[in-house]
């Protein structure tokens, strides 16, 4: 058996139900080029560790900037990028422990850096991280948009689709730019259904039917399969996009809120994208099962609605 990713360290801490997951880096074969850590590109005229700064400095340097272009003239994507894992953490600011590489919030809307959750939903929060394994320890795929903070990526771009290809096991979203709509509402989908348009040189992506399985970070933040998550990517130099996430989820969020943080192109010669393939034989689960922890369920836009009545109605006895 073997643990979520190559090289994995385990660490449960009872205390307070939390589970917290540290990850040495990733190694492909024997004699293969090492799968470097997220790429970062010194030159950038962007500080890289605060998020708002990220959001601020990047959408100014986006005014002058040109990108590449593809054959029909959109801007060009392609190539392999990287960016904060931080928000795989926790969406908020925390601190760095043995366990867990802390990092400022990614929340650039509201200015206060936190998640407006409403009152029931933070309630579930907590009941998540101490009941339930988060599903990227089971070899699941992310969501949207927790697929962009989970590692290193492949863009692949023509002039109908972007590919985004993920280190993730099987993670692979197609963002259609085709402008046909999106599928019916009960197909509900890991990886949800990717629109994409370009606004001027910003590609702007609205993922819905989403199956509410996956959750946004470690510490339980999670949606319902009625979230709207609209994403903006924004190159502003040749090997950084400024990257936007907005999660409206009106069942468990008081307002729509705003991540941002910046990708970088893996300029390193010869890299290639390893697949993270590990569900068969995974081992952190089967040791979190083993002391009470539980898969989790997801949650429906009823299971919201059911919550959410049942927390009002113990609040008013």
């Amino acid at each position: 058996m073997h643990s979520r990713f190559p090289g994995l360290i385990v660490a449960i801490v009872l205390t307070g139900g939390a589970v917290l997951f540290a990850q040495a880096p990733a190694r492909g074969p024997p004699g293969s080029l090492p799968i470097p850590d997220l790429a970062r590109t010194p030159e950038s005229v962007c500080p890289d560790n605060n998020p708002l700064a990220i959001h601020t400095c990047g959408l100014e340097h986006a005014k002058t900037f040109k990108p590449p272009r593809t054959a029909d003239g959109k801007p060009d994507f392609t190539g392999a990028w990287g960016g904060s894992q931080a928000a795989h953490e926790n969406l908020e600011a925390h601190p760095k422990l043995p366990d867990d590489g802390g990092g400022p919030s990614v929340i650039i809307d509201p200015a206060d850096g936190k998640v407006p959750i409403q009152p029931w939903a933070e309630v579930k929060r907590l009941e998540n991280k101490a009941r339930y394994i988060d599903q990227n320890a089971q070899c699941f795929v992310s969501g949207v948009p927790r697929h962009l903070y989970m590692g290193s990526y492949q863009f692949l771009q023509t002039p109908t689709n972007i590919v985004l290809l993920s280190e993730e096991t099987n993670a692979v979203r197609i963002i259609k730019l085709d402008g046909s709509p999106h599928v019916g509402k009960d197909i509900l989908l890991w990886q949800g259904d990717s629109r994409g348009h370009f606004e001027g040189d910003t590609l702007v992506v609205e993922t819905t039917n989403q199956n509410g399985m996956p959750r946004l970070d470690q510490v339980g933040h999670f949606y319902t399969d009625a979230a709207v998550v609209t994403e903006r990517f924004t190159m502003f130099e040749p090997n950084t996009i400024l990257y936007e996430a907005t999660m409206n989820d009106p069942l468990v969020y008081t307002r729509p809120f705003t991540m941002a943080f910046a990708l970088h192109r893996n300029t390193r010669a010869g890299y290639e994208l390893w697949e993270e393939s590990c569900y068969e034989g995974e081992a952190n689960a089967e040791h979190l099962r083993n002391i009470g922890y539980r898969n989790y369920p997801g949650f429906s836009s009823r299971d919201a609605q059911i919550a959410r009545d049942a927390y009002e109605r113990s609040r008013s006895k």
